[in-house]
């Protein structure tokens, strides 16, 4: 279980992912979490930043799924503008909506990578689903409701395995 919380890369932000390392490592598409991962949670709409690495996106040959556990008006609001395919009421971290992701882009499970900034919903939901995670810091300091309980019990898990040499990649800064 533990295994599954672990993610496969942690970085600050989405800028710092190596868009040339995953496509040398055969991965052609993303799914990315929307709130605290590309744009803060309360924040409607792309920022030229956002709009500027999902283009990157598709000069890398990438394609890319907002997969979100919010309300379809969120993230349609969000999605359209930027004609973004999106999966919404995801209930991450059920593998349902990772696996019609793929299928929605067709690409294997190995081709693809998930963006998230949290453990408990996108890289356990990612990890269950047999892909590969990038776990980021969360874009915002604050959070909705029930996001905050589930950041509550990631310090937690975060801090334990800490203490049993489970995480590596703070020793890599």
């Amino acid at each position: 279980m533990l295994k599954n919380l672990l993610p496969n890369q942690y970085v600050q932000s989405i800028y710092e992912i190596n868009l040339d390392e995953l496509r040398q490592n055969g991965i052609r598409a993303i799914i990315t979490d929307l709130d605290n991962t590309l744009v803060e949670w309360d924040r409607p709409e792309a920022t030229p930043e956002v709009r500027e690495w999902v283009k990157r996106l598709t000069e890398h040959d990438m394609v890319v799924t907002i997969v979100s556990n919010n309300s379809e008006k969120r993230v349609k609001a969000f999605a359209d503008p930027e004609e973004m395919v999106f999966i919404h009421s995801a209930r991450k971290p059920m593998r349902r909506s990772f696996v019609r992701a793929c299928k929605q882009m067709g690409v294997k499970p190995e081709e693809t990578v998930v963006i998230g900034d949290q453990i408990f919903t996108d890289v356990l939901g990612g990890n269950r689903a047999g892909l590969q995670t990038i776990l980021v810091v969360p874009v915002a300091k604050s959070d909705g409701l029930a996001t905050l309980l589930n950041r509550r019990a990631e310090r937690f898990v975060l801090r334990w395995m800490r203490k049993k040499g489970m995480i590596q990649w703070e020793n890599q800064k």
